[in-house]
């Protein structure tokens, strides 16, 4: 068994994934790099494919599965005691796996995560040392919870940014792929009752703001709402670690970035009346 699999799963990512797996092949640690290519139908086959490393296995799933079928396929297949999951438009910093290894060497450590980076289209950074606000170093569940539901996981910090166990990942029945937008951090919240959690201050990953990620593609109404849920469905899991101030708190969140957002087209209206 390996110590660490890092595992990229990948859907029509042929524009990004070059940068993302040779972020991840710069490492200098031992571990599997596992690329699942969800049936794409652009590049990301041939790319994953250029790559003459014995440290990277390859899949390519007979047709495309959802989102949620084709990480917990991706983890699966994985053979490594702890998984670290990127978005193949993401990438790692320098000596992130070295950093984040040393911090699991603290078996109560369920899981550890970072700060991270805000890169553009171009790999530029936009912004630098976000995530995980008031969660420095060892973190109870309790906690980790709290800060998930009140603050989401924009603020938090992205899959990329995480490390934790195979087995843990199994015990909780992988990601829960019905609510997408806080699938991870779903992941993250239930993982860390193993343990403790702990908060690192380098920055180990970077989160690609693009015009072409599941994110930027997904309606504000179906984040919000999906965030809503999952906020009720933490508390209603884990009442006595989410507590409902703690989601009020969450859902008022939700409520002032919906009236935001309607702000921001209304405003757009007026200056184009043309818009639908």
């Amino acid at each position: 068994m390996n110590a660490l699999t890092v595992c990229v799963p990948a859907y029509n990512a042929g524009r990004t994934l070059e940068t993302t797996m040779r972020s991840i092949l710069s490492q200098d640690v031992d571990f599997e790099l596992l690329v699942v290519d969800n049936a794409s139908t652009d590049a990301t086959g041939e790319v994953a494919a250029s790559f003459d490393d014995n440290r990277i296995r390859r899949f390519r799933n007979d047709e495309t599965l959802s989102i949620g079928d084709n990480w917990n396929k991706t983890v699966a297949l994985s053979t490594g005691r702890l998984v670290k999951v990127v978005c193949a438009d993401d990438v790692l910093r320098p000596d992130a796996l070295a950093f984040q290894l040393e911090v699991m060497r603290n078996e109560q450590v369920a899981i550890c995560s970072a700060r991270f980076d805000v890169i553009d289209e171009q790999d530029g950074v936009e912004e630098s040392g976000l995530g995980l606000p008031g969660l420095d170093g060892i973190r109870t569940t309790r906690e980790v919870m709290r800060t998930i539901v009140r603050h989401g996981p924009a603020e938090f910090g992205p899959t990329a940014a995480a490390m934790f166990y195979r087995e843990h990942f199994d015990r909780v029945g992988g990601f829960r792929g019905d609510l997408v937008f806080p699938m991870d951090v779903d992941l993250f919240a239930r993982v860390c009752t193993f343990g403790v959690f702990f908060g690192m201050t380098d920055i180990v990953a970077a989160w690609r703001n693009s015009s072409f990620n599941l994110c930027s593609r997904s309606s504000t109404v179906s984040k919000l709402t999906e965030m809503a849920r999952f906020h009720h469905r933490l508390r209603g899991e884990f009442p006595g670690r989410v507590a409902r101030a703690d989601v009020v708190a969450g859902d008022a969140r939700l409520v002032r970035a919906a009236l935001e957002r309607v702000r921001v087209r209304a405003s757009m209206t007026m200056r184009r009346p043309d818009l639908p």
